[in-house]
């Protein structure tokens, strides 16, 4: 039913009328549906796509759904990716038919947004104590027997909190402990004796249920091979433990839960050697970044570097903005900013330049600062940048590209827009 409902939610997107609220489409376009932009196969470049504008790969967004669909069943892995990096509901369908588990959130309102448009299985890699937001899982619950979800419990405290909130619920939510990645990380308890606790305080109330044990390994201090997998055997073991002790009773598997976007290479060896245990065990991985990938961060640190013979991911945002002013020899500007452009980790990378048709690689033109809607350009003796071409620049860090825009275009490699992604943030 949810699923279904999903599907007609999906339908109306595509329904929707372009008009102001999205950015860099034709002018011409609007009060055309999605559905009739998307059929019309509009050029990116010559058909009155607005600057700046940002695309997303056509090819690159399937090559990197497909790998990582392959690397989890190679690896024996369900898969759950994080949805909070597109808020896409299309590419969530998209994960899903590329053999995703589920889709892992952050926030109530992400789960909203997810149920929506018919997720079924959802992995909260959060905390969730808000009373208002647990009565509305609890109700879900109620109302589709099909819904899977699963959140972190990491305190004492609060245990207490979403018991009082989920008294009379139908069924019980389903939660696994959080292991901390040390002193000085993020969330999660900090040693096996206050696992224990948690464990014992969910034991004792009716309205939660034990599940597993998970985690967030990029937090470890210091993280490099060595500390990540030591830690990653760190919760294998809790999970073995709380098996041994029956504090499982009641789950139909073992949920053991790890793997951002810089890690996933230990986080399938260390699972690989989870022992048997009295149920089955749902080994999760919850990567999100893979499927746009980027130019910088994700680029330098995905663990395809290391496991080379396994593929690469490919990065899929461009932005393309247009220069506007080149007010000496040395510099540039375009007419792209902190409103476009992802910046909390890297600037953009200028790749290449585009005038009269014909592209050329940005030599000697690098992002030296970002202003609201411009970004300065350092232009060296080498650099071919006139007033007028657009700039083609990759950029660092999905989750902070993906909520700059509504609206996305896909491009296929020669400019031909072919979907447009909507986002939900």
């Amino acid at each position: 039913m949810a699923q279904e409902a999903g599907t007609e939610a999906l339908a109306r997107l595509a329904e929707e009328r372009v008009d102001h609220r999205f950015k860099g489409l034709p002018p011409d376009a609007v009060g055309l549906t999605v559905a009739e932009l998307a059929t019309q196969r509009r050029n990116l470049f010559t058909d009155g796509f607005t600057t700046p504008v940002l695309a997303l790969s056509a090819e690159r967004l399937e090559h990197n759904l497909r790998l990582m669909e392959t690397y989890a069943a190679r690896h024996g892995l369900a898969f759950a990716p994080h949805g909070k990096t597109s808020m896409a509901p299309q590419l969530f369908r998209r994960q899903i038919e590329h053999g995703a588990w589920g889709i892992t959130l952050a926030v109530p309102h992400q789960v909203w947004v997810a149920r929506a448009f018919g997720i079924e299985r959802i992995f909260l890699a959060n905390e969730l104590v808000d009373p208002a937001a647990l009565r509305r899982i609890a109700a879900d619950l109620a109302a589709d027997p099909d819904f899977r979800f699963v959140c972190y419990v990491d305190s004492v405290r609060g245990v207490e909190l979403m018991d009082a909130a989920l008294r009379g619920a139908a069924r019980p939510v389903d939660v696994v402990v959080e292991l901390g990645a040390g002193e000085g990380a993020r969330t999660g308890v900090r040693t096996e004796a206050d696992a224990r606790a948690v464990a014992d305080a969910v034991a004792g109330v009716e309205t939660l249920r034990l599940v597993g044990v998970a985690g967030y390994e990029a937090q470890v201090p210091g993280a490099a091979p060595e500390p990540v997998r030591a830690w990653l055997g760190r919760m294998v073991a809790l999970a073995a433990e709380f098996d041994k002790a029956g504090r499982f009773a009641g789950a139909e598997e073992i949920v053991v839960s790890a793997g951002g976007s810089e890690w996933f290479d230990a986080v399938a060896d260390v699972f690989a050697a989870i022992p048997e245990l009295s149920l089955p065990v749902l080994k999760l991985l919850r990567s999100g970044a893979y499927v746009s990938h980027d130019d910088v961060h994700y680029s330098r640190l995905t663990p395809f570097n290391r496991v080379p013979e396994e593929g690469a991911l490919e990065p899929a945002f461009r932005l393309w903005a247009q220069v506007v002013s080149r007010p000496s020899p040395e510099q540039a500007f375009v007419n792209a900013g902190k409103r476009d452009a992802a910046y909390d980790l890297d600037h953009p990378v200028a790749h290449v330049v585009r005038r009269d048709g014909t592209e050329h690689p940005a030599t000697g033109i690098e992002v030296t600062a970002l202003s609201d809607q411009h970004l300065w350009l350092g232009t060296g003796a080498e650099a071919d940048v006139e007033v007028g071409d657009w700039i083609g620049f990759g950029l660092s860090h999905p989750c902070t590209s993906f909520d700059k825009w509504q609206l996305i275009p896909v491009a296929e490699a020669d400019g031909t827009v072919v979907d447009f992604i909507r986002t939900f943030f």
